[in-house]
């Protein structure tokens, strides 16, 4: 068993002027409907949602990077959360000998943060 780390730290004002200066091409380059739609229905907090799942997927490259042998984008790291409001990662690639993925997100008024493990099969 190998694993792998990836984190990253980003600000939520600079996602926040991406997202205002580029509406919808910045959203639908970065994030799937499905993200877009949680994060939209976050009201207030929004922007804060959108730069954890920035964060994210800058984490995931990171941990999965390695692996990747094929083009990707960066729809093809989903964050989305489960029932119970864990954050949870689908990656829309194949990546080989990847056993789990694993994503902790965090984000307050200015920042957010994403820490990634990946375990694979040796």
């Amino acid at each position: 068993m190998k694993i792998l780390i990836g984190t990253d730290i980003v600000e939520v004002e600079r996602i926040k002027q991406n997202i205002i200066k580029h509406e919808n091409r910045f959203l639908n380059k970065i994030f799937t409907k499905s993200e877009i739609e949680y994060c939209e229905n976050k009201n207030i907090q929004k922007f804060q949602s959108y730069a954890a799942r920035f964060a994210g997927k800058e984490a995931i490259y990171k941990a999965l990077s390695s692996y990747i042998t094929e083009e990707y984008n960066w729809k093809d790291f989903e964050i989305l959360k489960e029932e119970n409001g864990r954050p949870i990662v689908t990656v829309h690639l194949k990546i080989e000998n990847l056993e789990d993925i694993d994503i902790s997100l965090s984000h307050c008024k200015e920042y957010a943060i994403a820490y990634v493990m990946a375990k694979f099969k040796e």
